[in-house]
């Protein structure tokens, strides 16, 4: 089969003219490249830019100030900090009046660069009053009225740093006294803008006398300049003048001012005002706020619509802060049009009567669509204020369709913004949060993953709050009338996994961590469980596979199903710790660590610690290397004597590692590693004080595994009886109890076996009665152990914080000592905690045996000191 043959309009022309337009491009591009050779430096103006390398830094920057080009002087200016840091004396000395002599004629970059550099040596405070004052004081003020504003700003900026610095006399003398003819109608606006300023800045430096003899007088004439820019940066700085000078002089020199301001001609200068009076709402009393400020904001929110939308912005997003300081002094038809007010902003330019004047052009049209996005976006953040204007038993009637609409709003920023404020709706909500269901689905179902990171910083308390309905709410969990959540949640994952954003996908598997507390066992199994397997075995990015790791960890203790758990472990040790891939061991590792974290020591030694150190073995270097930095953590969950032939274990891997390893890397970490765990203190069956602390949080751990595993085995009890006696129906009403999170102890923690009453069911009154008493005795007394705090688990503040609930797990613990079916360990068998009738497949990776503790009495068992000391008398 032959390929067709090329159209007559693009077949390809090997003719003169052909390669004459080649040579055409090839000319072009010799054209493109000769400005970057010309931009080459000559060796003679090398040899300008060269500097002798045995000058120091003083002289270097001298001469480079003196005879070098721009470029390098800039640089110098730009180092001046850390001159000043290195030498401070001969940078003053020599530098800095280099300094002052370049600045007259620097261009733009360099007195920006300056005026940085003096602000960052300001901020330093490592210099003090008197050299600030003699030294760089007046440069600032020469620099200050600069042609260029940017140039201007900078150095007004420096200025008001360094008055912060200055003394009462010097801020008077040299800045005080020249702003009077600096404010004046007769100098230029930039320099009355400047003084605005300034005079903000000084009220802080001098007593309420000082400021009312000398800087009132200019704030007055300021505010009431011919030019609106003044005026307007005048009114701006009024809530710094009230604060300097009190409640009473603000009363009567400040207010008239506000008041006169907030009737100006100018749209700014009225927006000043009005944003000054917000911000100084607590400085009034509530007269005032009646009879003075209420009205003013009343007619300034009546012509707001008439007026640009960047007054609607402002009043937008000042409004939440308007109600809550105007709180109480409504009257009833007056808090009705401020709510009506609200409503309509939230609403603005999303309605038909809000619709664009056909006389617009296309790129007015966008800017004004940019505006009311942006209004909306300020209702967003205000909705949390106005359910506390409204109260929140109003919710409902008064502003739930609101909320409904920045739910959906068609703006990202809009709908991001909600949801950011979703966690204090719920708050404030308290028993009718239930009434904001709807919208967390569609939150979570946004298209936008900036509105489901937003949404899920606070997740967790959101779908506690939901749980329960509130502190004040006698209901059970109502989650279970939102059938839409888990579709939700799997789905909000599934579109963060598909997305190259992996950060949100990470935040988003670590706050799945809480549903333990929020949904049933059998959910988080089938439809969370496996999927956080899915993304350890398949996902590419290590902190979104560690995340899916500790929250599987997570739903592996909660889960109340023995089955179920041995199933997940089956898959952990074959697919990860026996995988193929040296990346799943890895991870497997990774999973180790936090199984460490998480479970009680004897869960860690009964299923997971004979497949980690067969991984010394692994021949991978990387994977022996991660498994010596963990075999600390690995031996810190034995128990002596109850480990030792686990132990055992563990000294002839490590000595056979010290033997027999050829990478060097791997052989540095595990002689490093020796030294650690020689180091090491064994942990006591019995309680020590030095880890008292510790041994009795791994006790609370055992517990917890231990009396959900005899509740799961009185259930299935319950349900191979044939009727049901009283006693089943007390039994009934405690297991309710149980699983009722928050108030009792946390749903679906992993426990492992019964001991004896697994394998001979008891039926008589009096085992079943004791077994209820001690379940009984667990709901009563269990800490509340809340998704934070399994975070937490390792930490010591966690755990004494329950000190009662701790009491009376112990004297449980006590009680339940005496049957044969609460016991933990046993120095001649594995730990007994876990059942030993279900039996996982063999974890050995070649090799297969666990060591006989009987029949260690061989050379390759011996204690890892003694074999030590023996490789030192003989290497």
């Amino acid at each position: 089969m032959h390929p067709p043959p090329p159209a007559a309009g693009v077949a390809m022309d090997f003719g003169q003219n052909s390669l004459f337009g080649y040579m055409e491009d090839l000319q072009e591009l010799t054209i493109i490249e000769r400005p970057v050779r010309r931009s080459l430096k000559t060796p003679e103006e090398i040899e300008k830019l060269t500097v002798d390398e045995d000058l120091s830094d003083i002289d270097r920057a001298v001469y480079l100030l003196s005879a070098g080009q721009d470029i390098q002087g800039t640089s110098v200016i730009a180092n001046l900090p850390f001159l000043m840091r290195q030498n401070p004396t001969e940078t003053l000395r020599r530098v800095l009046p280099k300094v002052r002599e370049v600045l007259h004629v620097a261009s733009v970059e360099m007195q920006l660069t300056a005026a940085m550099s003096f602000l960052t040596i300001l901020q330093e405070e490592s210099m003090s009053a008197h050299t600030c004052a003699h030294s760089f004081l007046q440069i600032i003020l020469l620099h200050l009225e600069h042609r260029d504003t940017g140039v201007s700003n900078a150095w007004l900026e420096t200025l008001l740093s360094a008055i912060e610095l200055l003394p009462k006399e010097t801020l008077k003398h040299e800045i005080l006294n020249p702003l009077v003819s600096k404010a004046q109608l007769s100098q230029t606006v930039q320099s009355r803008l400047v003084s605005c300023k300034i005079l903000g800045k000084l009220t802080n430096k001098f007593d309420a006398h000082s400021i009312k003899r000398e800087i009132l007088p200019l704030v007055k004439s300021l505010c009431q300049d011919v030019e609106y820019e003044v005026r307007s940066c005048m009114c701006r700085q009024l809530e710094n003048i009230a604060q300097g000078i009190g409640t009473e002089l603000t009363k009567s020199v400040v207010l008239p001012e506000l008041i006169e301001l907030s009737r100006d001609e100018s749209g700014s200068v009225r927006l000043a005002a009005f944003e000054t009076l917000v911000n100084m709402l607590d400085m009034f009393d509530t007269d005032d706020r009646s009879q003075t400020i209420l009205p003013l904001v009343k007619s300034f929110c009546e012509k707001s619509f008439k007026a640009d939308e960047s007054i609607l912005i402002s009043l937008s997003f000042h409004l939440g802060k308007l109600c809550h300081g105007l709180y109480g002094i409504f009257t009833p038809d007056q808090h009705l049009r401020f709510l009506e007010f609200y409503k309509k902003l939230c609403t603005l330019g999303l309605q038909q009567e809000n619709g664009h004047n056909e006389n617009q052009i296309p790129s007015q049209i966008i800017e004004q669509e940019k505006k009311y996005t942006s209004v909306r976006k300020n209702c967003a953040y205000n909705f949390p204020a106005m359910i506390v204007f409204v109260d929140p038993k109003n919710f409902h009637m008064e502003l739930y369709s609101t909320f409904f609409c920045l739910c959906h709003d068609p703006e990202v920023p809009v709908r991001y913004t909600i949801a950011i404020c979703f966690y204090e709706v719920s708050k404030l909500l308290n028993s009718g949060v239930y009434l904001i269901h709807k919208e967390l689905i569609t939150l979570l179902q946004d298209e936008s993953l900036e509105v489901l990171d937003a949404l899920i910083n606070h997740l967790p308390e959101i779908l506690e709050l939901m749980s329960i309905g509130g502190e004040s709410s006698a209901h059970e969990n109502k989650l279970s009338s939102l059938p839409d959540l888990i579709p939700a949640l799997t789905a909000a994952e599934q579109r963060a996994a598909a997305s190259l954003k992996w950060r949100t996908h990470e935040k988003l598997l670590q706050k799945y961590a809480c549903l333990p507390h929020i949904i049933s066992s059998d959910q988080i199994y089938y439809r969370f469980l496996q999927r956080m397997f899915a993304i350890m075995m398949t996902n590419n990015v290590l902190p979104v596979q560690r995340a899916a790791a500790r929250t599987l960890c997570i739903f592996l203790r909660y889960n109340r199903k023995q089955e179920q758990r041995h199933e997940v472990i089956q898959k952990l040790i074959e697919q990860l710790g026996q995988g193929k891939s040296y990346w799943n061991r890895l991870r497997f590792l990774d999973t180790c660590e936090f199984i460490i974290e998480i479970f009680s020591k004897s869960f860690f030694c009964k299923y997971f610690f004979l497949p980690v150190i067969e991984l010394t073995h692994d021949p991978v270097a990387n994977v022996r290397m991660k498994l010596c930095y963990m075999l600390p953590k690995v031996k810190s969950a034995l128990k002596i004597p109850a480990d030792m032939h686990l132990l055992q274990q563990l000294e002839m891997c490590v000595r056979k590692l010290l033997c027999q390893e050829k990478d060097k890397d791997v052989l540095a970490i595990v002689k490093k590693t020796v030294l650690e765990l020689d180091r090491m203190e064994m942990s006591m069956d019995v309680f020590q004080k030095k880890n008292y602390e510790k041994d009795l949080l791994d006790q609370e751990k055992e517990r917890e595994e231990l009396l959900f595993l005899e509740m799961e085995q009185l259930e299935k009890e319950k349900h191979q009886s044939d009727g049901r006696s009283p006693s089943d129906k007390n039994f009934e009403k405690k297991r309710r109890e149980s699983r009722t999170p928050i108030q009792s102890l946390p749903k679906n923690i992993p426990v492992s076996v019964p001991g004896p009453s697994s394998s001979t069911p008891s039926t008589s009154k009096e085992i079943k009665k004791s077994k209820l008493i001690r379940s009984q005795s667990f709901n009563n007394q269990a800490f509340h152990a809340k998704y934070g705090n399994l975070d937490k688990c390792a930490s010591k503040s966690s755990t004494l914080a329950h000190t009662p609930t701790v009491s009376g797990l112990v004297r449980t613990a006590m009680l339940s000592l005496t049957d044969d079916s609460f016991r933990t360990r046993n120095a001649n068998s594995v730990p007994a905690s876990f059942s030993p009738n279900p039996v996982l497949p063999s974890t050995s990776r070649g090799t297969g045996n666990t060591a006989d503790p009987k029949s260690s009495g061989t050379k390759d068992v011996q204690p890892r000191k003694a074999t030590l000391k023996s490789r030192k008398s003989n290497p």
